[in-house]
């Protein structure tokens, strides 16, 4: 992949998060963390893993040492590597083991977003796999704290995943493809 411009790939997060993520209602507490400006975009251009990890580290360190004021969430966003959707797990399978390492397992919790995303047991052309594709590569850093509030004053929050796909599955895949129209030659094929 060629070598992707931070300002550029921030645009098309915001864009995907706008248009897709909070137009759709896909995650019903995004809407509030993006209007009060709390959600960190980090862009790092490396395809480097020891530098992608020292990354993480340091977003790890610094969603857990500043005020949810300040950082509520973090996207971490990986242009120019971890595009093959096995080596991007291994890497998440990485990030998880150093968060427990460095004792934040409980505190901050990890989601993962791919333009190549696909669930386990789901066939390859099911709509379910959009509800976590993305333009690049994501690591999300949640407060684990804040996501148990949002889950306890939400009504039925085990309902959002099965919502979610009966959103997609009524919309169909040329309005998923308009939606995603930023990356669509990585998120369709």
């Amino acid at each position: 992949m060629s070598c992707k411009k931070s300002l550029e790939v921030e645009k098309q997060i915001r864009d995907w998060l706008y248009n897709f993520v909070i137009d759709l209602n896909l995650c019903p507490f995004a809407r509030s963390v993006i209007s009060d400006k709390s959600m960190r975009i980090a862009v790092y251009e490396s395809s480097d893993l020891k530098k992608i990890i020292d990354s993480f580290l340091f977003e790890l360190n610094l969603i857990q040492s500043v005020d949810q004021v300040e950082v509520s969430t973090t996207l971490m966003v990986l242009p120019n590597s971890l595009s093959d959707f096995d080596e991007y797990l291994s890497f998440i399978d990485l990030a998880e083991e150093l968060m427990a390492e460095v004792g934040l397992e409980g505190i901050i919790q990890l989601a993962s977003f791919h333009p190549k995303y696909q669930f386990e047991g789901e066939s390859a052309d099911s709509v379910s796999h959009f509800t976590n594709r993305s333009p690049y590569p994501i690591v999300h850093f949640l407060r684990e704290d804040m996501v148990t509030q949002a889950i306890n004053n939400f009504d039925k929050p085990e309902s959002i995943s099965a919502k979610n796909i009966r959103t997609l599955e009524v919309m169909g895949l040329d309005e998923i493809r308009r939606r995603m129209s930023f990356k669509t030659q990585d998120v369709f094929n």
